[in-house]
């Protein structure tokens, strides 16, 4: 029990415990983990984002639009939301599991490697789901590659437990160490068993497998509800040790704020990068066509992509208006709640879509006939992305006292500029939406008029909040001392009785 005791006075100073630490650990052969672990949290988020890319490169028949429409939404863009989810879920894990990890040395930084491998396979495998999703392969496949990055992580934590001085003082210095790493792995093995079973269902009844695979996105929440029923039907259930709490899927307390952070400024930042790939991959003209159909005349030919930048400008314009939106919300969140984690988990997932709404309103040029659905689509993908948004922030407000700063609580100074920022895109989307269904003839003009419209009025927010709490100010002025002159006459009549 020494060894693990030993960093503690170092971590007890303020001044120079970090070098001191260091110093230790360089001396021993490990190193903290946290860099591996911001390195495994950008993996992962792109990891998560390039799901979507698949789904943007689908053919779509002119002549069919309306069933390949469908057949797009129904299946490739239910099948990207649920792989997103799942590797959230992985990400979350990975970020528990070096919460009780906490150094590590060249075989645990090996082992991540192969976790992360294995992650990067998950792609492949998505893109062989979406193109046969009624083939066994593709689900075995993914449902292989999870169980493999579960076996990995068990083999995290066998080996971070067989050396106590890597874990967690915290975990290392329990006395049933045994039984808190029995506890960890059953929680860590829990998703791959289920994998397990979806990888045999898939080979004769693939529906089942789904059923099992989404049913890995919500099990911490299907824990908590088991849990709050047996304790409804047999009583509080003792608690277990601190150290066994200290990891779980059920925890009140969720990932940090910094860390949810982290993971959702990669996905903004990867989504935005993915943006432009295509604008490099189709837009720069061939040399040989723009000598004969241009006669040499570069500005001619680039002027032909018109419609392709603008779509662009567009929707990057959009990926940083709601980037800017969850960092003004998480700017007043002092602490994250287990719902406000699963809507900004959703929120993520239709980020991700973006790169689609893009591919559909670049499309215009190619596909003038189809502009109606594609405005459609697009609006509804930005409507997702940013309800949910508004819903994480009503989540935060039910329980305001721990979970926002005073001023974005309910009449804080920041209270209705907040509400105006992240309700500005919701409205917008939704009116955009609306309002192809009665001029459908200028589609396209709506919604680069949303476009160009919403960043304006970003800028002009605070403005207009100001002049409407003003107004309202005045209308309650004017309403005050409309009352008062009407009960003027009778406010003799009370002290009469005296």
């Amino acid at each position: 029990m020494s060894e693990p005791r030993t960093p503690e006075p170092a971590l007890s100073v303020q001044g120079d415990s970090p070098t001191s630490t260091r110093d230790e650990d360089a001396a021993d052969g490990t190193q903290h983990s946290q860099r591996m672990l911001n390195f495994s949290d950008a993996l992962l988020s792109i990891i998560a984002t390039v799901m979507i890319l698949p789904v943007t490169h689908t053919e779509i028949s002119p002549e069919q639009f309306d069933k390949s429409i469908q057949k797009l939404l129904a299946t490739r863009i239910a099948v990207y939301l649920m792989t997103f989810l799942i590797v959230t879920v992985a990400w979350a894990a990975h970020t528990r599991l070096f919460q009780v990890v906490g150094k590590i040395d060249d075989t645990l930084a090996l082992l991540n490697l192969a976790c992360m491998m294995t992650i990067t396979f998950l792609p492949y495998t998505f893109s062989l789901m979406m193109a046969f999703p009624e083939v066994p392969l593709g689900i075995f496949l993914f449902c292989v590659c999870v169980i493999a990055i579960g076996a990995v992580q068990a083999l995290i934590v066998v080996y971070a437990f067989s050396f106590p001085h890597l874990l967690n003082p915290q975990v290392g210095c329990a006395a049933p160490r045994g039984l808190c790493r029995q506890h960890i792995l059953r929680i860590v093995l829990r998703g791959p068993a289920l994998c397990f079973l979806a990888a045999g269902f898939s080979l004769f009844f693939y529906p089942v497998s789904y059923v099992l695979m989404a049913t890995v996105i919500f099990l911490p929440y299907v824990n908590k509800a088991a849990s709050w029923c047996r304790d409804r039907l047999l009583g509080p259930q003792e608690s277990p040790a601190h150290s066994m709490e200290f990891f779980t899927f059920n925890l009140q307390e969720p990932l940090s704020k910094e860390r949810v952070e982290a993971f959702s400024d990669g996905v903004y930042a990867i989504v935005a990068t993915l943006l432009i790939l295509d604008i490099c991959e189709d837009n720069v003209p061939d040399a040989k066509d723009v000598e004969e159909r241009f006669h040499g005349s570069l500005v001619a030919a680039l002027s032909v992509y018109g419609p392709h930048f603008l779509a662009y400008f567009g929707s990057f314009a959009t990926v940083g208006l709601l980037w800017f939106a969850h960092h003004s919300l998480f700017l007043h969140v002092r602490k994250a709640t287990q719902s406000m984690g699963l809507l900004n988990t959703l929120s993520l997932a239709f980020v991700g879509g973006l790169p689609l709404a893009y591919q559909q309103t670049s499309a215009f040029a190619r596909q003038p006939r189809d502009e109606l659905e594609s405005v459609r689509v697009s609006c509804a993908i930005i409507f997702f992305a940013s309800i949910f948004q508004f819903a994480m922030w009503t989540a935060a407000l039910l329980h305001e006292a721990e979970t926002l700063q005073p001023p974005a609580r309910f009449g804080g100074r920041e209270h209705a500029f907040m509400f105006a920022k992240l309700a500005l895109y919701p409205c917008a989307s939704l009116l955009a939406f609306a309002s192809t269904c009665f001029l459908s003839r200028f589609s396209t003009a709506i919604f680069h008029l949303m476009q160009i419209a919403v960043p304006f009025a970003f800028l002009l927010l605070r403005l207009l909040v100001r002049l409407a709490l003003a107004l309202l100010r005045a209308l309650r002025g004017l309403a005050r001392p409309a009352q008062g002159v009407e009960e003027a006459p009778q406010a003799p009549l009370l002290p009469a009785p005296c």
